[in-house]
C-alpha cells in the first residue's frame, strides 16, 4: 500500500475556476470580518490557473460586485463593455437575417456586461484568493475521493510517475491526502468526482437528466480596421439543421482581438454529425468571413457545457462537502452564461460553510447551502429561464423560440407551464443506416482547419508514459456495439482527434491518442453506450489555454 503524506485543512477546494475561487475568496473574508484562522486551499489541475478554463465569455459582473466591489481598483482584466448586441438567423451558408431586438428573449441581450478571458479573471482572482492568505496549489490533479462511514473527508491527489502499465517509474511521487472539515467540489462541467459523488449519494434521484452541449471557441487576431471593440454577435440556424440545437458567437474583445465559436447541443440525433466541422464551416458564412479572412487564429479549444438548468439540478450538498458551479449546472443557458452564476453558487456555499465552522460542526451535511440557494436572486433567475432548453428541445428552434420570447419578455419566466426532457443525451442518436450522412468540406487552411492542427494551437500535452485516463468499461463496445449501430460517433463528437477506427490484423479497432485530449468530457457524457469514463490524468496535463 503506498504511503501518503497527509496535510490537514479547514476547506479543500477541489478546482480553480470562478467557482471555486469565489467559494475560496468568500471563506476568508468571512473570516477576516470575524477575526479567524482558516486553512483553506485550492488544488487545480491545469498547469496554471487559468490553464483550463474556457469560456465564450460575454460577464455579467452582478456576482463579481458583491464579492469584491472595488473590483475596477483592483486592475481586475475586465475592461472591454459591450456596446452592440447584433442577433441573426442564418438561413442557409449566405444568407442572413438580423432579429430586431423584440424579436428575441430579453436574455440575450448585453447590456453592462463585459467581454472577458474568463481564464484571466480566474488568474486575477487567484491573486486575490493568495492575497487573503488561501494556497492556491496548480498542477495538482484530485484524482480520488476520501469517504468514510459514508462522509466525505477529502481528496487524494493524483500520483506522479507512474507508467502506462501502473509501474512506479524512477521519480515516482504519490498524490496527497488533503484532509478537511468541509470539500468543495467546483471541477467544472461533468468533474469526474462530482460525477462519482452524485451516483455515491443519489443526489440526482429528484431531478431530471443534465443535459450538455459542447463549446467550441477559437481566438484571432484582427487588423485594426476589422475590429470593433464591444460587439456581440449570436446566430442560430445554419450550419445546424432544424433538429439540432446550438447557436453562434462572436465577440469583439481587447486588443484586436475577435473570439468566434460554435455551441451544438449534444442530444443531437445523427451520428454521422461531427460539432467540430459544423464549426469550421459555419466560418464561411458571410458575417463571420468578412471578419476573420484578414485575420490568424491563434488559439482554439472546445469544452462540455452543463445547460440542463434547474430543471437537471441535483441535489449540491451531502455529508461533509458541497456541489457548486459548473459542477452542479447552475449555468443559466437562458442566457448563454454561467460565470456569475458559478460565482454566487460559490459565495452561498461559502456562506453555509463558515456558520457551520463557527458553530463547531465538521463533516456535517450542509442543509443550509440549499436554503441560502433557494432564497437567492441566483434561484429566481434560474427559476425563471427552467424551461427554456426543455421547450426548445419539444417544440423546436421557431416555436420554441417563439414561447421562450413570449415567456421572458411578457411574463418573465412566469408562465404558468412546466416542460421535462427525461430523455439523456447519451440515448438521442439513431442508428446510422437511418441518419443521413454529411459531406463536411475540406478546411481551407485559412477559415477553416482540421483537428490535429486546431489541437496544436490549444498547447495541449501529457507525459507519454501515463496510465491512459480515457477508460473503456468493456472494450469490445466500441467495435461490436458502437461501430456497428453508430458508425463509432466517438470518430467525430471528439473535438481532438482523440477517437479514430483503425485496421489492426485485418479488423477493425478504437485507437484512442490520448495525448490530444483537451479535457472537454463530451465522450463521457455522449459515448451512447456510457463506456467511457473521463478520469484525472497526471497533474498539468492536457491544455495550456493562455487567455480563454
Amino acid at each position: 500500500m503506498v504511503e501518503r503524506e497527509t496535510m490537514e485543512f479547514d476547506v479543500v477546494v477541489v478546482g480553480a475556476g470562478p467557482a471555486g475561487l469565489s467559494t475560496a475568496i468568500k471563506l476568508a473574508q468571512q473570516a477576516q470580518q470575524k477575526e479567524q484562522e482558516l486553512m483553506i486551499c485550492v488544488v487545480e489541475k491545469g498547469s496554471e490557473v487559468g490553464a483550463h478554463i474556457l469560456s465564450g465569455a460575454v460577464f455579467e459582473t452582478r456576482a463579481l460586485n458583491e464579492l469584491l466591489p472595488n473590483w475596477k481598483d483592483l486592475n481586475a482584466p475586465i475592461k472591454t463593455q459591450v456596446k452592440q448586441d447584433d442577433i441573426y438567423w442564418f438561413g442557409d451558408e449566405n444568407s442572413a437575417s438580423k432579429l430586431p431586438g423584440w424579436s428575441v428573449p430579453n436574455t440575450f441581450h448585453n447590456d453592462g456586461n463585459y467581454i472577458v478571458s474568463m481564464g484571466n479573471v480566474c488568474r486575477w482572482l487567484a491573486e486575490q484568493a493568495e492575497s487573503l492568505g488561501i494556497e492556491v496549489f496548480p498542477g495538482f490533479s484530485a484524482h480520488s475521493l476520501i469517504i468514510e462511514d459514508d462522509v466525505v473527508k477529502g481528496i487524494i491527489t493524483g500520483d506522479m510517475g507512474v507508467s502506462e502499465d501502473g509501474q512506479e517509474k524512477a521519480g515516482f511521487m504519490p498524490g496527497m491526502e488533503l484532509r478537511a472539515k468541509y470539500t468543495v467540489f467546483a471541477e467544472g462541467c461533468r468533474g469526474h468526482l462530482g460525477k462519482e459523488l452524485i451516483a455515491k449519494f443519489s443526489l440526482d434521484d429528484d431531478c431530471e437528466p443534465q443535459h450538455y452541449a459542447i463549446g467550441f471557441k477559437e481566438i484571432w487576431q484582427l487588423p485594426a480596421d476589422k475590429h470593433q471593440a464591444g460587439l456581440v454577435v449570436h446566430g442560430a440556424g445554419w450550419p445546424l439543421d432544424k433538429a439540432t440545437g446550438g447557436g453562434a458567437f462572436m465577440y469583439h474583445g481587447d486588443d484586436n482581438q475577435v473570439v468566434v465559436g460554435l455551441i451544438v447541443d449534444l442530444n443531437y440525433s445523427n451520428p454521422h454529425l461531427s460539432p467540430f466541422d459544423e464549426f469550421q464551416r459555419m466560418k464561411h458564412h458571410p458575417v463571420f468571413k468578412q471578419t476573420l479572412e484578414q485575420g490568424e487564429r491563434i488559439a482554439y479549444g472546445a469544452r462540455a457545457i452543463a445547460k440542463g438548468g434547474l430543471h437537471s439540478l441535483p441535489k449540491m450538498q451531502f455529508p461533509g462537502g458541497v456541489l457548486v458551479g459548473c459542477n452542479a449546472g447552475t449555468l443559466n443557458f437562458a442566457k448563454i452564461k454561467g460565470n456569475h452564476c458559478a460565482m454566487k453558487s460559490g459565495m452561498l456555499a461559502a456562506e453555509a460553510i463558515f456558520d457551520a465552522l463557527e458553530q463547531g460542526h465538521q463533516h456535517t451535511e450542509l442543509t443550509s447551502y440549499q436554503e441560502r440557494f433557494e432564497q437567492s436572486w441566483l434561484y429566481k433567475e434560474l427559476d425563471a429561464s427552467k424551461n427554456f432548453g426543455p421547450v426548445m428541445h419539444k417544440f423546436g428552434k421557431f416555436v420554441g423560440g417563439a414561447y421562450n420570447t413570449i415567456d421572458q419578455n411578457i411574463f418573465g419566466g412566469k408562465l404558468p407551464f412546466e416542460f421535462s426532457d427525461n430523455t439523456p443525451d447519451h440515448d438521442s442518436l439513431l442508428p446510422a443506416s437511418m441518419a443521413a450522412k454529411i459531406d463536411y468540406p475540406k478546411p481551407d487552411g485559412k477559415i477553416s482547419f482540421d483537428k490535429l492542427s486546431s489541437v496544436f494551437l490549444s498547447n495541449t500535452n501529457h507525459e507519454e508514459d501515463q496510465p491512459c485516463h480515457l477508460q473503456l468499461a468493456d472494450v469490445q463496445i466500441p467495435i461490436n456495439v458502437n461501430l456497428a449501430n453508430f458508425d463509432e460517433p466517438a470518430q467525430r463528437y471528439c473535438p481532438a482527434g482523440v477517437y479514430e477506427i483503425v485496421e489492426q490484423e485485418g479488423k477493425p479497432a478504437l485507437a484512442i491518442n490520448s495525448q490530444n485530449c483537451i479535457h472537454c468530457k463530451t465522450c463521457d457524457i455522449k459515448d451512447p453506450s456510457q463506456n467511457i469514463r473521463w478520469v484525472t490524468p497526471e497533474g498539468a496535463g492536457g491544455p495550456n489555454y493562455p487567455n480563454m
